[in-house]
């Protein structure tokens, strides 16, 4: 498999270019803000969204445009706003290991930098005449809104169908991937065509990183970096245990439920519930789904022209179902 690094190799000029352009983005004259966008700037992960716009562009058009460098600016924009407020929303203290900014400077100063964050986004789109390309990003930061909210209602009962958990993935994760491809696109293209087949293929490469992220938490926590169980600490219903709901014996099933709704928090419970849900095929079976929906996605773009960009794309996409934490 290839690695990230690998895959950042074909587009390095562009993120070096895009880096400045995203730290001028957040420039602010007052001190307390312009140190926070810093701390924001400095804990940076693996900026896969950036990739995902900057391969999809130069893997329709072989080069990115000004356009192309707006779109990546401005999603990486509204998804630090939303982590912001979500750190907040969830009380958490840390964020890839690094104090979040709650954390550091309290609530009220979060939610605002998190609103200054979205106006950034906001301001850069329509000072460059970006309308198409704030409508196709502010349309995931809604859908992803929407998809916090039906997993908060839905979760009060634990009777999530596969359904609703794909329609809850596909707005609470896919939704800013399918915008990353179709920004992308947007940014090099007029062509309606390819700029919803690259939204779609988006949209499933982001299903596919979501199941692969709920996979991870029934698996070995030395070899991910963080902890498993988390989901059923939470009460959260992912694949794995909701195939193993459907699928299990009365008396698995009973005991699976109790220990989400009533033992949630006693470790050698969740053991048990996580081994419950492996030997009920719910592991196995959300993997296939995923390679599933990962061949749906490759099949989507397999006609546009053959390029290195289009070759580091795919390897991306490889990337986000075969990684190991």
């Amino acid at each position: 498999m290839v690695s990230v690094s690998d895959i950042k190799a074909n587009v390095s000029d562009e993120m070096k270019i895009f880096e400045e352009k995203f730290k001028d983005s957040m420039k602010s004259e007052v001190a307390l803000l312009d140190k926070i966008t810093h701390y924001i700037i400095k804990r940076k992960g693996k900026q896969m969204r950036p990739m995902f716009v900057f391969l999809t562009a130069k893997s329709i058009h072989n080069k990115v445009e000004e356009e192309t460098y707006i779109a990546a600016s401005l999603i990486e924009l509204l998804h630090t706003a939303t982590l912001v407020h979500d750190d907040v929303v969830d009380d958490a203290n840390e964020r890839r290991g690094f104090f979040s900014v709650n954390a550091l400077w309290k609530n009220k100063i979060a939610v605002l930098v998190g609103d200054y964050l979205l106006s950034q986004g906001l301001l850069l789109s329509v000072n460059n005449n970006q309308h198409k390309l704030l409508q196709i990003v502010s349309n995931a930061v809604k859908e992803m809104s929407e998809g916090e909210l039906l997993q908060i209602e839905k979760a009060r009962k634990l009777d999530i169908t596969k359904e609703v958990y794909f329609e809850i993935i596909r707005q609470k994760t896919a939704s800013l991937i399918s915008s990353c491809c179709a920004a992308g696109a947007a940014s090099v293209t007029d062509d309606s065509e390819t700029i919803e087949t690259y939204k779609r293929f988006g949209e499933l490469v982001g299903i596919a990183f979501q199941i692969k992220d709920d996979i991870f938490d029934y698996g070995s926590s030395e070899k991910i970096g963080k902890p498993t169980g988390n989901d059923i600490r939470e009460r959260k219903m992912t694949l794995p245990l909701i195939h193993a709901l459907q699928t299990a014996s009365k008396e698995v099933k009973h005991e699976l439920i109790n220990i989400v709704k009533n033992h949630n928090e006693e470790p050698k419970k969740i053991k048990k519930a996580i081994q419950l849900v492996i030997d009920s095929g719910g592991v196995q079976y959300a993997q296939e789904e995923m390679l599933k929906i990962k061949d749906q996605a490759l099949e989507l773009i397999k006609d546009f022209p053959e390029n290195d960009a289009k070759k580091a794309l795919i390897g991306l996409v490889e990337y986000t179902v075969y990684r190991e934490k």
